[in-house]
């Protein structure tokens, strides 16, 4: 395929949420901000109730991206060889041939990854870092695109391994989707009732070359020096805030600076502004910040430090 330029991109990315949204009922700004993360090719963690269609969300953006979808139910007896594969003796051949595990697919669902103890979340951690497994000294690559869709459950402690900050740090974004509204939950009734089968299907807008494209695409955004500075203001302030025990580190500041590019192509600009930054500030940094002890005990949570942080950090003019 031809590379696409930005309006072309931005189309393509329209027509996948436009998609997605025949069965995600409201939720735009979610839908949006999980098509940034797969313009550049990243990893997105949900921590939100059961029940509130992540799974669904994760299975209509793979269909409607025609890329191969695997889900991962992890359970506290899950083991590294279940995510990855390993080699198996084929008797009538004589040799060990490789049973590749559903690591091995473009749009991974890991479901409730905190249920799995350390040593299984690392295995699949090192392949989010490194895009390829080692199994029998034998590395292989996965697939392009491949992105890990992880949720968690922020209830029902009990009996879980919470993922330590070291490794939340590997997910571009943490979003949540939030109960629908009075109308939102009848439309999904609605829906429900009009579709006659509890199963729902999407036809595929692109497929893994076209997302693999439309990521090239994101590379070629221009970011103006000022903005740079504006990035990397907020997440130096994210070190000195009173409320703050541990700040954004440079993986932080790359990750805003990658969503600006990414929405800069959702909506048909070749340059990042300001205004994009503040919208992907919040998603790329909660999960990176450590708040202090009382900041907790007064109930502030990292997203209103951030929007404090966001409220006072001058904004750069750029010229389009």
């Amino acid at each position: 395929m031809e590379k696409l330029n930005v309006e072309q991109a931005s189309q393509t990315c329209q027509k996948i949420i436009n998609q997605v949204k025949k069965v995600i009922v409201g939720k735009d700004p979610v839908l949006e901000r999980v098509m940034l993360a797969i313009l550049t090719n990243s990893h997105i963690l949900f921590e939100d109730y059961p029940g509130l269609a992540k799974t669904l969300l994760a299975r209509s953006f793979a269909m409607s991206m025609g890329c191969g979808f695997s889900r991962i139910q992890f359970t506290p007896d899950l083991l590294p060889a279940d995510i990855t594969g390993t080699y198996v003796y084929n008797v009538r051949t004589g040799e060990f041939e490789l049973r590749k595990g559903p690591i091995f697919t473009n749009i991974l669902l890991a479901d409730e990854i905190n249920r799995a103890p350390p040593k299984t979340q690392a295995a699949l951690l090192e392949a989010m870092q490194e895009r390829q497994t080692t199994l029998d000294g034998k590395t292989h690559l996965l697939g392009n695109p491949f992105i890990v869709i992880a949720t968690q459950n922020p209830i029902e402690y009990e009996g879980v391994y919470p993922l330590p900050e070291a490794q939340l740090d590997r997910f571009l974004v943490k979003l949540q989707l939030g109960y629908p509204n009075r109308t939102e939950e009848i439309e999904i009734m609605r829906r429900r009732m009009l579709r006659g089968q509890e199963e729902t299907l999407l036809d595929p807008v692109a497929d893994s070359q076209i997302i693999t494209d439309l990521q090239k695409t994101v590379e070629t955004i221009h970011v103006d020096d000022d903005v740079l500075a504006y990035v990397a203001d907020i997440v130096q302030a994210t070190r000195s805030q009173r409320q703050i025990e541990v700040g954004g580190s440079p993986r932080g500041s790359l990750a805003i600076f990658k969503l600006s590019r990414a929405r800069a192509v959702f909506h048909g600009r070749d340059y990042v502004i300001p205004d994009d930054v503040k919208e992907v500030a919040g998603p790329a940094l909660v999960h990176r910040l450590i708040m202090k002890a009382e900041s907790w005990a007064k109930g502030t949570t990292a997203n209103q430090a951030l929007e404090e942080i966001i409220k006072t950090i001058p904004v750069p003019k750029v010229k389009s």
